[in-house]
Parts: C-alpha cells; structure tokens; sequence
C-alpha cells in the first residue's frame, strides 16, 4: 500500500480472492462478506454467470465510443428500461457520475438552476454530487465553496420540502432509503408525497437507486415499494456486479431536450460492463433473487432484532440492506465482528451497515448470528 494514496482508511486486511458470499484474506481466513465492496458486488464474488459473460465479451470487444451502436450496449439498455419502465437511459461509469449527469440533464430539461437534496443524504464525492451530499462536514468542509443553487430540506418531511422547494427548482433527489446516513427509511408514501410536490412545483424528481438498486430490497428498485415512477433514476455498484458501471435512466420528456454532445464520457456504456449488466439481470430473474433478498432479508433483520443487548438502540432495514444503531460508537464493534469472521460497514459514529450480497441464503445468516450475538451483547 506504500505506493497508493491516502484517501481510505486500512481495514487492517489483505483481500485475496472471494467465493459466493465470502472472502479469504492472504492467510487463507475465510469472512462473511456483509460488505460487498459497499454494496457492489451484488451477486457476490466470482460468479460463474458474470465471469462467462466476462470472458466471452473480452475476446469480441472491451470497448466502444458511443457512437457506433453495439449488440451487448444495446441489449442491456433495453432489459434496464423494460426492468425499469423508464424508456431511455444514458451510460456512465460511477454513481458520482450518474448524479453528476442527472443535474445536467435536470437543468438542461427545466431551464432552472436549483437542485434540492435532504439533510443527511449521500450522492458522491465528485463537486456536483458532493454539494449535494449533506452526511458529513469531513466530506464537505474541506473543498469549500461548493456548487451555488444547492438546497438541503429534512429526509421524510414533506411540509420541509414544500417550504424549501421554489420556481427555481430544477430538481429534488432523494435517495428511497438513505445509506450512509444510517439506512433511514422513510415513511410508506414519502416518495409519493415528493412526487406530487414536484409535480406541482415543475420541478422533475430524481431517485439514487446507487445503493438501494438491483435487488437490494427485494425489489429490483427501492422506489418500487412506493409505485412511484420518478423522472430520472441514478444506478451503479451492483449495476454490473463488480464490473465499473453506471446509468441515468430518463423519461422521454427529458431525453427530448438533450443534444448531441452536452454530456458523453469515454467509457461509459462499453460492451464489457454491458455483457457484465446483462449477466446480472438474467441471473436475478433466473435464479429468484429479488425474492431471495426479500425472504432471507426479513429473516435476518428479525433474528438481528431478537438478540437483546444494552449497547443496541435498534435494529432496522428493508431486504438485505440492514443498519444496528448502537449507543455507543461503531468501530470497536465493526473490528470485532471482522476479526471474528464477518466484514461489515461503519457509518455516521454509531451504525453497522450490512449490505452482504442477494445470493446469501438463510444458513449463512444462521452460522452468522452466534457472532453477531456475541458480539453485540459483550460490548
């Protein structure tokens, strides 16, 4: 590590290789995988149906400009808008790009400036999707000024929103479950309620399904619990299952007022992380998982919930994206579990983020809760 820069924090491990829902670090530990790369690597590590699809593309083509058409790029936009029911997508390589892109697009398609985001919510570290991130000051407070036109209301408030959203207003984004501010769910309607706001106020509504998309709560999006169809919707991580990839699904509406050349990178949409996309969704649908995420989810939530322990405050999720608040600080907890055989996240001061990819089945949750147990009870 001598050689790369300091911007990530050591967990102390060196990760060699990865099996379904586990990792084995250099001295061959093996590790519940309730990490999965923040969320990435969806259908866990060296998946037979993404390493084939991987190895045939990379023998076709890797990559492509956006330009030329091609029959993998094609194929997955067309299964993520049906997936989706939105009818047109652009590609980028990042969830920080697909913010950055939806901005554009939001201000392109409105002729406004504003953006709206909530206290406590996290869309990149890129300076647009940084503005809008409102989780933590050591994120922003060092790159001071940030964009202009940026307002923040609070998470799940809907009288909020209507007092900070103005004619100004080009677009309200909202994560459907907030992840690094502590996976805060809101409540049922929320979605729908800023909608309609939006509506009202001719401003479009974006959702950043980054975290809570593909599965993660046991639907293909977050947003879906709520039947809510936003203009736009932010994906990546386990877009290609660990393959760098990224996507802003649009409505027609706003396709409409974009032109040949306001937005293009160079990597985004290569038939690569396409072959790998379209990999993912097949298995998803083949192999039941959005069901899987949903079954063995609630199940380890409710045995999560069931252990007793005076350091716990709560325990809360939807699917397999599943927060402990504590009440006291996170860290020493998260090291405990990992040096016990479970990876997972900290996140604000007090919460244990679990994020283990949608393939887990209920007997690895089952070897998992006498540590978790043990753990949280002990202090």
């Amino acid at each position: 590590m001598d050689n790369i820069a300091p911007t990530y924090g050591s967990r102390g491990l060196s990760i060699e290789r990865g099996e379904g829902v586990y990792l084995f670090d250099s001295a061959g530990k093996k590790y519940l995988d309730c990490f999965s790369n923040m969320g990435v690597n969806i259908l866990g590590h060296n998946n037979p149906d993404i390493n084939a699809a991987i190895t045939k593309q990379i023998g076709l083509l890797t990559n492509l400009h956006g330009s030329f058409s091609n029959s993998a790029r094609s194929k997955f936009a067309e299964k993520l808008c049906k997936e989706t029911s939105m009818p047109k997508m652009f590609f980028c390589n990042s969830g920080a790009e697909a913010v950055e892109s939806a901005m554009k697009f939001a201000r392109l398609a409105t002729g406004r400036k504003e953006i709206i985001a909530a206290k406590m919510a996290y869309h990149g570290k890129t300076f647009g999707a940084l503005s809008l991130t409102n989780t933590m000051k050591k994120y922003n407070e060092p790159f001071l000024p940030l964009l202009e036109h940026v307002k923040h209301f609070s998470y799940d408030d809907t009288e909020d929103l209507k007092r900070t959203i103005s004619s100004e207003t080009a677009a309200v984004i909202l994560e459907p479950i907030q992840g690094e501010g502590g996976v805060r769910l809101p409540s049922q309607g929320f979605l729908s309620a800023a909608k309609k706001i939006c509506e009202e106020n001719g401003a479009l509504l974006v959702i950043d399904e980054i975290q809570t998309g593909m599965g993660r709560t046991g639907k293909l999006l977050a947003s879906q619990h709520d039947d809510v169809r936003p203009d736009m919707i932010c994906m990546a991580k386990g877009l290609a299952g660990g393959v760098p990839a990224g996507a802003v699904l649009i409505s027609d509406e706003i396709s409409g007022k974009l032109f040949s050349g306001c937005h293009t990178n160079t990597f985004g949409g290569n038939p690569l992380a396409c072959a790998a996309g379209i990999a993912v969704l097949d298995t998803i649908e083949r192999d039941g998982l959005l069901s899987n995420a949903e079954d063995v989810g609630s199940y380890f939530l409710s045995r999560l919930q069931e252990i007793k322990s005076p350091y716990v405050r709560e325990v809360r999720g939807r699917g397999l994206m599943i927060a402990i608040e504590l009440k006291t600080k996170a860290s020493d907890y998260v090291k405990a579990l990992q040096d016990k055989g479970i990876l997972t996240i900290p996140t604000l001061a007090n919460v244990i983020r679990l994020l283990p990819p949608i393939i887990i089945a209920k007997e690895d949750v089952d070897l998992a809760l006498p540590v978790f147990r043990e753990v949280l009870t002990n202090g």
